[in-house]
């Protein structure tokens, strides 16, 4: 079940949820079995239908889930989540279950069958739109996202608004080696 602070977010404004180019958890699943991997190389591509676009390498058992599925699951995760985020994206989970080894509690999405991780600050479900040489040589799908959700707390009405009140949820932007940047404070980008 969603975390209760979870709301829809409208598809037209789903991009939103990855505009300001956080690190991602790419969640998978066909058959009875499942994966999750961290990802730095997930943005938006279009609004109508929205898509986006993530690099998933050739020898992830996530992306032989995905291929064999057709479908995936961006999580958000928080700075709270750095240490599974560094996790799950250190081991494979061809040999092992990440989600029973890491202790990750998950939530039913409403379009895909790919689990959603709780404790993430937003979740977009996404069908891969078929582009087999995009995928075979770049290891870049795309995705129409299907369906879309955020924490209330901090993205409500189309915005982020991380405040201090809130500052475990900023979300976290890889940099190289485990290290990450944290979202910072916002400014209103008026002319100064």
């Amino acid at each position: 079940m969603p975390p209760s602070a979870v709301e829809k977010v409208e598809l037209a404004k789903a991009y939103r949820l990855l505009n300001h180019g956080p690190t991602v958890l790419v969640s998978s699943a066909h058959g009875a079995r499942r994966n999750v991997m961290a990802a730095a190389w997930c943005m938006p591509l279009d609004f109508d239908p929205p898509k986006l676009l993530v690099v998933i390498d050739k020898s992830t058992f996530t992306r032989e889930l995905i291929e064999a599925s057709g479908e995936f699951t961006i999580n958000v995760p928080t700075q709270a989540q750095r240490a599974l985020t560094v996790a799950v994206g250190s081991d494979s989970g061809r040999a092992q279950d990440k989600f029973a080894e890491l202790h990750i509690t998950t939530f039913a999405g409403d379009a895909v069958a790919a689990p959603l991780i709780d404790g993430c600050v937003a979740w977009l479900e996404c069908r891969v739109v078929p582009e087999t040489h995009n995928q075979s040589r770049y290891d870049l799908f795309i995705g129409e996202v299907v369906a879309a959700r955020a924490d209330s707390r901090v993205f409500s009405a189309g915005r982020w608004h991380f405040g201090p009140e809130h500052d475990a949820l900023r979300t976290i932007h890889h940099v190289a080696g485990g290290a990450f940047f944290v979202t910072g404070p916002m400014t209103d980008g008026g002319a100064g």
